[in-house]
């Protein structure tokens, strides 16, 4: 740690630096292994359960959906508007990373004694922001590559809409980077509060139904999202608790934070 007698600038270098050294260095927990094992059951069995219900969606329920939802701009839509916002990528990832900067920039200032719980705070942010954008490059590289059209590109009620390497908006619709973002910060919460499951799924949901609605993207948009969103931040999760950095590792593989 740097000491409270250097000055502003030296401190909070010092506090960068070891802040990315703690997240690049050699995993050094002892029960990694068994928790890099039940990371790759669950998500198994994630990817397995969630892949099956996207492939069904596609062939039985994505078109039938997207013909009952009200017409793209109703003017009543407009609480699903200001609502989908609340899981925008852009939105969630400046937030987090304004408020890991700002607790950075303050972390000099403050006492002492105040800065294990200011350094505590710093590394959940840091860890939710991880959590959301690193599935998040992963679903925008899905996107291009599976061109899938929004809802009604084309005129037509089709989920088979498929330009692969399109890369415009029109066939950004696999999966939802809305969908991604929210389950993602769903499971980071959860990951540290566990009693605040409900709210935090709830709020998921909430954000995947208002794509729905808005027609920006089919059902099966969604849930890939969430697969997309869960398992990554499943992964960011280990990669802190492999280094002992806001979480810890209990018998069997069990991650909890700190």
């Amino acid at each position: 740690m740097a000491s409270a007698s250097e000055g502003y600038v030296p401190q909070l270098s010092h506090l960068m630096a070891q802040s990315a050294g703690a997240l690049v260095r050699s995993p050094s927990h002892s029960r990694r292994a068994e928790a890099r094992r039940r990371l790759a059951r669950h998500s198994l069995w994630l990817v397995a359960g969630l892949s099956a219900l996207i492939i069904v969606l596609m062939f039985a329920f994505d078109a039938t959906e997207i013909g009952l939802m009200p017409k793209r701009g109703s003017p009543e839509l407009w609480p699903v508007r200001i609502l989908t916002d609340f899981g925008k990528d852009e939105y969630v990832l400046w937030t987090l990373a304004a408020m890991f900067v700002a607790s950075a920039v303050a972390y000099p200032l403050v006492r002492s004694r105040a800065r294990p719980a200011l350094a505590r705070f710093a590394i959940r942010v840091e860890f939710f922001l991880l959590a959301v954008a690193l599935p998040l490059l992963l679903a925008e590289a899905i996107k291009w590559i599976v061109g899938r059209g929004r809802p009604f590109v084309g005129g037509k009620a089709d989920a088979f809409n498929f330009v692969p390497f399109a890369g415009t908006a029109a066939y950004f619709s696999f999966p939802s980077a809305h969908a991604v973002t929210a389950f993602a910060l769903a499971f980071a919460v959860t990951a540290i509060w566990p009693r605040w499951w409900v709210a935090a799924f709830l709020y998921a949901v909430l954000i995947g139904a208002s794509r729905l609605l808005l027609l920006a993207h089919h059902p099966s948009d969604v849930v890939g999202g969430a697969l997309i969103g869960i398992v990554g931040a499943m992964a960011v999760r280990y990669w802190f608790a492999a280094r002992r950095v806001g979480f810890d590792i209990g018998d069997g593989g069990k991650i909890v934070p700190l």
